[in-house]
């Protein structure tokens, strides 16, 4: 029961802050014309963190930290993507407006890959954190704090496609999806200037 518990306080904490993921996984569910549309997106994120998470666990983790090279190619390469991904929110329209289209399933695996396996944040915390924290587990204790850790995810996406949803219901005019989409790039542009100010 604590291995379990601490997983699901773990996986929910990290994944609870506003990033490039969870805004793309939320704005699928508000683009696409019906809920089930957007779930390639939910799924390929989490087949992505259940792909990490189990590296992670597995002690890859302790491989990747090793190496400074391959952490500062991630770094780099991550703050490269945020920032584009930053202008990219920025400047979409909301999904009202007849010029915007939902992207269609294959689009939508390829941007949810990006936004999972580019973004360094998420990487480095699943890395250091719940893999780090695994280490106190062993044998079947291990196996639940996984299982706990990867439920958190999935449980998470479906209800950003299914909060998504609700929110272009109750936004006729796009005007609330226009805020939040600036929102939101003003979160990822400061999190790739953190993330560029400890680089350097």
């Amino acid at each position: 029961m604590e291995s379990i518990l601490h997983g699901i306080i773990l996986a929910f904490g990290l994944i609870l802050p506003l990033g490039v993921q969870n805004v793309f996984i939320f704005s699928q569910g508000a683009t696409q014309p019906k809920w089930i549309w957007s779930l390639p997106a939910a799924i390929t994120a989490g087949l992505c963190d259940t792909l990490l998470i189990l590296l992670a666990i597995l002690g890859v983790s302790a491989i990747v930290l090793q190496f400074e090279w391959l952490r500062m190619g991630l770094m780099a390469a991550g703050i490269l993507f945020l920032l584009y991904m930053g202008y990219v929110i920025w400047r979409a329209k909301p999904a009202t407006t007849e010029t915007n289209k939902a992207l269609p399933i294959r689009q939508q695996i390829i941007f949810a890959l990006s936004v999972s396996l580019l973004n360094p944040h998420a990487i480095l915390d699943i890395i250091g954190v719940i893999g780090t924290s695994a280490l106190k587990y062993t044998g079947w204790e291990q196996i639940l704090f996984t299982i706990s850790c990867i439920s958190v995810s999935w449980i998470w996406f479906f209800g950003l496609t299914a909060a998504g949803r609700i929110m272009k219901q109750l936004d006729g005019g796009g005007k609330l999806m226009n805020i939040f989409n600036k929102c939101s790039a003003l979160f990822i542009w400061g999190t790739a200037l953190y993330l560029m100010l400890d680089f350097i």
